[in-house]
């Protein structure tokens, strides 16, 4: 049998905030769950395009340009590969992100908030 997968019960087990969890693999993408709370970091991926779907919350992508997008609930944004971009979350945020799998959670910037591969998979 093929398990489903819920997003309420999966983001509810998390206590972690910008603590990414893997809940699924399409070919070379892992589908990821996490809570957000606060400002992330600035960084960009150079060679992967990044997905966030917003489940509960508002998220507020900030650009280097100064533009920002506002994501409600049921909303999703494609963040390009190489574009620079920092999330923010006024009050939590339940998203679910879609990567490939080398992905690097905190792109080309190492910070106290970054998280392994290893660390992601449930």
């Amino acid at each position: 049998m093929i398990p489903s997968i819920n997003f309420e019960v999966a983001l509810s087990a998390l206590t972690d905030h910008w603590s990414p969890k893997v809940v699924a693999q399409v070919n070379d993408q892992y589908v990821k769950v996490a809570k957000l709370l606060g400002q992330f970091v600035w960084h960009r991926h150079d060679n992967e395009d990044e997905l966030f779907q917003v489940i509960r919350g508002r998220l507020r992508i900030q650009f280097e340009d100064g533009r920002e997008t506002v994501l409600s609930p049921g909303e999703l944004c494609v963040i390009p590969r190489g574009v620079m971009h920092n999330p923010v979350a006024d009050e939590e945020c339940w998203v679910l992100l879609v990567e490939p799998v080398t992905t690097k959670h905190t792109g080309d910037v190492e910070t106290p908030r970054t998280r392994s591969i290893a660390e992601q998979l449930v």
